[in-house]
């Protein structure tokens, strides 16, 4: 017998790779699945696969206990598909070293209290002139301050960078705190002894503190065609000559302005001197913030060319900040949407992934189908709205803004869950096709097939994500009273409430199936839809059928093998 499918192992990061770490983050990626939701309750019997053995047959009428929609075979070849998944990743991930990416927690030890002779490191309330510092320390994170004045007070030049600057000026709480130094890694590590170096491209440090935080300490870095010195020349003429602008190294130390300047966006170049209580500005973002404008670091046709990924950070940024994109910057996004396949599609899947996570799907997808990004981002996405007009594009927001609104509400859902109920409105417009399963292997839409595939093969999607997305689109059928056959397992299958979950936000985006919808979460099974695939509409009255008996392993597979109490020595008798 097939064990029950365990989902709840512990998460794998994927490895930092010059593909997938952005020239110019200052919130660096992070790992494509969010923590899984919480498994079946304790008292819910196991999914056992082997439930498959009495396909075919019917439960006897009075196995009432047990009534519920079948485990079909369709989910069942798609669990050990996931099953297979899983053991690849963890296979790759084990050979790819992932584990000695990231420290274990035994091997660094929290950031110490200071000794009783160490003077107090404290950010001052004012600035030297007298004036009440910019940004309150108190809504600064103490772990962070603590590592900007220990670089204070060994001779280094220290400041909060980039998003955390941002949205502590726009009355944000910021998610995470990062610094910038004009130390180098190694001096970094030599001044913390909780202090680990990452990276291969460009080295960071990573400084440890209680509780699991870690504050990324970066060394200020500087743009690379700004040293070079036909670089300016070329750039200019760039429409005319053709130059490559593509950012291919970032490699290169520099001081703080150039680190500034080599940013993506004025609002994301702002620097805080937490020793002066003073915001340092080389690039006018305190002028953008004021006016609510998200616009580049110097000429927008040369930065968007740099890196087309800055496209969907300024769609993010504007969604989630609720600010306008400056007209400039907004022609040269549109103008370098061309480029996004040059990107590392790697990058091009987390950026996209950080969209959905966000909370604010519904707004960046609908700016992005306007920048016509969305044919290279999402390709069955794009063509759904464009067969479907403005009733789908109706029905494709809805489905975003029921996403967001959980998102929102702080409900955890991995990457398989957000992926999934994006797609559910393609899935439900392009039905799979009975015949296009490929020996037995679960199959949804070919448009989504081939999505999953791409992103499994040239973006670094885990297989066991594109499973799980998979899984769950298959279980809205049976949710929906789509398909409905006999009864057995479904409900104890490992993946049952996520696939509720998905399908919660099809009925508040459709207003379709709420009396199911119910029932399930009631732990009813509701009435099959009228003409479901194998229900009992579509073959008229049930008929009450014996139940045939289920093989133990090693018997003989001859009929009248007696009584279940038989012994395995009677396995080959006739």
């Amino acid at each position: 017998m097939s064990s029950p499918l365990d989902l709840s192992g512990p998460e794998e990061r994927g490895e930092r790779t010059e593909a997938q770490v952005p020239a110019d983050s200052a919130e660096h990626p992070s790992d494509f699945e969010t923590p899984s939701r919480a498994a079946p309750a304790p008292s819910e019997p196991p999914f056992a696969a082997d439930a498959a053995e009495d396909d075919g047959f019917d439960d006897d009428d009075d196995d009432t206990e047990d009534a519920g929609p079948e485990v079909t075979d369709e989910i069942l070849a798609a669990t050990e598909a996931l099953k297979a998944a899983e053991a690849e990743d963890a296979q790759a991930a084990a050979e790819a070293g992932d584990e000695a990416e990231e420290p274990e927690a035994v091997i660094l030890e929290p950031e110490p209290e200071p000794a009783a002779n160490e003077p107090e490191l404290q950010a001052p309330t004012t600035t030297r002139t007298g004036e009440p510092a910019e940004i309150d320390p108190d809504e600064m994170d103490p772990d962070a301050l603590k590592v900007v004045l220990r670089l204070h007070q060994h001779g280094h030049q220290a400041y909060l960078v980039g998003g955390c600057v941002r949205d502590l000026l726009l009355g944000k709480k910021p998610k995470d705190f990062d610094v910038a130094t004009s130390a180098h890694p190694g001096e970094v590590r030599a001044i913390f002894r909780n202090c680990r170096l990452i990276g291969r491209r460009f080295r960071l440090a990573h400084v440890y503190f209680k509780g699991g935080k870690i504050v990324e300490v970066s060394t200020f870095r500087a743009n690379p065609t700004e040293l070079e010195p036909a670089a300016g020349a070329a750039a200019a003429e760039e429409g005319q000559s053709g130059e490559d602008l593509l950012i291919t190294h970032d490699n290169v130390f520099g001081t703080a302005q150039q680190d500034a300047r080599r940013r993506d966006f004025t609002i994301n170049g702002l620097f805080y001197d937490a020793a002066e209580g003073r915001v340092i500005d080389y690039v006018r973002g305190r002028r953008d913030l004021d006016e609510r404008f998200i616009r580049t670091i110097g000429d927008p046709e040369i930065r968007m060319r740099e890196d087309p990924v800055r496209i969907l950070r300024a769609v993010r940024f504007a969604a989630k900040l609720d600010l306008d994109i400056e007209s400039r910057t907004y022609a040269a996004m549109e103008g370098a949407v061309e480029d996004l396949p040059r990107c590392a599609p790697a990058r091009l899947l987390e950026e996209t992934f950080r969209l959905i996570r966000g909370g604010v799907s519904a707004p960046a997808l609908k700016l992005l189908a306007a920048l016509d990004a969305l044919k290279i981002l999402l390709p069955p996405v794009d063509e759904y709205l464009r067969e479907n007009g403005k009733e789908g594009e109706k029905t494709f927001y809805a489905f975003a803004q029921a996403l967001d609104k959980r998102v929102s509400a702080g409900e955890v859902l991995d990457d398989a869950i957000l992926l999934a109920a994006l797609l559910v409105p393609i899935s439900r417009a392009h039905p799979p096709v009975e015949e296009s399963q490929d020996e037995g292997r679960a199959s949804v839409s070919r448009v989504i097939e081939d999505l999953l595939a791409g992103f499994v093969e040239s973006a670094r999607l885990p297989r066991r994500i594109a499973e799980r997305c998979r899984m769950l689109l298959l279980m809205q059928r049976t949710l929906s009273g789509e398909r409905r056959r006999k009864t057995g397992a479904f409900r104890r299958h490992p993946l049952f409430n996520e696939a509720l979950a998905v399908y919660a936000m099809t009925v508040e985006a459709t207003d379709e199936g709420r009396e199911a919808l119910e029932a399930w979460q009631a732990g009813e099974v509701p009435p099959p839809r009228a003409g479901a695939a194998g229900g009992a509409d579509a073959e008229g009255p049930r008929r009450k059928r014996r139940r045939r008996r289920r093989r133990r392993s090693g018997n003989g597979s001859g009929e009248g093998g007696g009584s279940g109490a038989s012994s395995g020595s009677d396995a080959g008798e006739g």
